[in-house]
């Protein structure tokens, strides 16, 4: 019997089956045993320690032009034309659904949750437990009332949390306008999503790409790379960005994650498809999901760079509390 989707009633599209959503690099199902031999592998590499100390930073109020601080992981704060937004934030000490479950975080935030300025927008791109902190979103939907983004379905995730929090949902392709002088677009990702046993792929996952004041921010989420397809499609909808914000961790071992994760050298290849001037990389150094050591993801990606004879100003690795400023158009 098939399962009624609990986040979703809408009509069957070129992702969306009737029950759940789907990608075309779509991850296997995989038994106990690969489960059990990717958990025992990940417990014999416990990370000992963050990669470097991290000291939060205190944001300004507002930005003219761009800056992007990591607050750990995924948890980006992107201040863009007088825009504060919130991508994917995560404050919480553990990832799971009971206290102290799941991964703990390895250093403190970036930026501290009482020096957080005023936050105007959340983007989510999925519900995994690394990427949406239920609690911390009520929380600063309490203490801001930011508008909320999140891919079809989350919207129901959410609501466990406060059901009078609004969040408004978008489809592949979709967008709107944050104000008249910024929107955000949201587009594919090869991932899924899911939050237990019983509700993968029930929700959408996605990237976004913010534009406005002749400017392209390219946020790519939780993603593998398949062809490439999907990264050269940024380029020729909404040229060269000016900036990508892509993941870099949580790559090892590749025949358990090559179908959800980029590594380092499929981060540069994804740079250069979607053509952006300048990225920084994110998802890494926080949380420890796989078996990498929390400082492999720049050496990796610094090798990767060198091999493509490109600079490493191209693609930092975003630090934790370690602000990066940049123009914006």
């Amino acid at each position: 019997m098939t399962r009624r989707n609990r986040y979703y009633d809408g009509p069957v599209s070129g992702h969306f089956d009737g029950n759940r959503f789907f990608s075309h690099d779509e991850p296997p199902r995989r038994g106990m045993a690969t489960h059990l031999r990717m958990v025992r592998g990940q417990i014999a590499r416990r990370w000992t320690a963050p990669p470097r100390p991290v000291r939060p930073v205190v944001p300004p109020q507002r930005v003219a032009a761009l800056r992007v601080t990591s607050i750990g992981h995924s948890s980006l704060l992107v201040q863009v034309a007088g825009h504060n937004l919130l991508i994917d934030p995560v404050f919480a000490e553990w990832l799971g659904p009971w206290p102290h479950s799941g991964p703990r975080r390895a250093h403190p935030p970036g930026i501290r949750w009482e020096d957080l300025p005023p936050i105007d927008a959340i983007l989510l791109t999925h519900n995994h437990w690394d990427h949406l902190d239920g609690p911390g979103i009520a929380r600063l939907w309490a203490r801001f009332a930011p508008r909320i983004l999140a891919p079809l379905g989350n919207d129901a995730v959410l609501r466990r949390y406060d059901r009078a929090m609004p969040v408004e949902t978008l489809d592949w392709g979709q967008g709107l306008r944050l104000s008249d002088g910024l929107s955000v677009h949201l587009e594919p990702a090869l991932h899924w999503s899911g939050r237990s046993l019983w509700d993968r792929r029930m929700a959408l996952w996605g990237s976004y790409v913010l534009t406005g004041a002749g400017g392209v921010l390219y946020h790519v989420g939780d993603t593998s790379y398949g062809d490439g397809s999907i990264f050269r499609r940024i380029r020729e909808v909404y040229g060269p960005p000016d900036l990508a914000l892509i993941p870099i961790g949580a790559y090892e071992p590749r025949w358990y994650v090559g179908t959800q994760h980029v590594d380092p050298e499929e981060a540069v290849r994804i740079m250069l498809d979607c053509g952006a001037r300048r990225a920084l990389g994110h998802h890494w150094g926080t949380f420890q999901l796989t078996w990498e050591e929390a400082d492999a993801p720049p050496r990796d990606l610094a090798a990767a760079l060198a091999r493509h004879d490109l600079p490493p100003e191209r693609f930092q690795p975003l630090q934790p509390g370690e602000p990066v400023d940049l123009p914006w158009p």
